[in-house]
């Protein structure tokens, strides 16, 4: 008796298992698990370095530009054609504010500190961002990056009316979620500062193992920003998730929100 009760105990979590498993496979496009790669703050080693490397092994990415980036104006061929080439130009507001009132944010300026906006102006300068880089990609869809991840005006929550422009918000705390667990008004991610590319494909190799959403926050890469990691970890990253792809969907924050917020609406 004992035994069957066991197997049925067995057979139960069986099921759960795998039904579990193929609702997030089927979030993922038939695949193990979803990484997202994304680049932050609309700076030259985007195109100089990380562009390069993606369209040469097929990989999309989203950048996460500044609205007021002197890099936009200058090179803005160069964003339209990444635009082209499958790459998301996602919103990181028009002068990224900071809370400055926050723990060790002396370095905030006094113009650029978030704490001192009211909420009106962070939309405006929010929604500002999206025209242009409508006029930049032609696109109307696309996801926002909080800057810092600061997400409130005193005790507000800005996004709340920005949501139904965007396809999802991405957040600054690290974690590995399942289609169902993710917030897309704060999607989780793992800012990479200096780690090695063993640390970066561990995660990959997580998410596989748990079929949950990977996102990377990058800056620099290969220099360029003093949050970097180092062209040859990058590289390596790269060319574990090309080597993979018939297990990982690799796509840009855009298609993974949508996919995402169609499966808990019908869930």
């Amino acid at each position: 008796m004992k035994k069957i009760k066991l197997s049925i105990i067995t057979l139960t979590l069986l099921l759960v298992y795998s039904g579990s498993y193929a609702q997030n496979n089927k979030a993922w496009n038939n695949k193990q698990c979803a990484v997202v790669l994304t680049y932050d703050d609309a700076i030259d080693i985007d195109l100089d370095n990380v562009i390069p490397a993606l369209d040469s092994l097929g990989l999309k990415g989203t950048f996460y530009l500044i609205g007021s980036s002197p890099v936009i104006s200058k090179r803005l061929n160069e964003w339209r054609l990444a635009a082209k080439h499958g790459h998301e130009l996602g919103n990181h507001s028009l002068f990224h504010p900071c809370d400055g009132s926050l723990p060790d944010r002396s370095w905030v300026p006094a113009d650029g500190d978030l704490s001192k906006y009211t909420v009106d102006r962070a939309v405006k300068e929010i929604r500002a961002t999206n025209t242009l880089l409508k006029a930049i990609d032609g696109k109307a869809i696309r996801t926002f990056a909080y800057p810092c991840g600061d997400r409130n005006i005193g005790n507000v929550y800005f996004y709340n009316q920005l949501k139904n422009e965007f396809a999802g918000a991405r957040g600054v705390t690290a974690g590995l979620q399942s289609a169902a667990e993710v917030k897309l008004d704060n999607i989780d991610c793992y800012a990479i500062n200096g780690q090695s590319a063993e640390y970066m494909i561990n995660l990959v190799k997580q998410a596989q193992q748990s079929h949950t959403l990977l996102v990377f926050l990058f800056h620099g890469v290969g220099g360029g920003h003093n949050l970097n990691v180092g062209l040859k970890e990058h590289s390596q990253l790269l060319h574990y998730l090309k080597a993979h792809e018939k297990d990982i969907w690799i796509a840009p924050m855009v298609d993974v929100a949508e996919k995402i917020e169609t499966l808990q609406k019908h869930k």
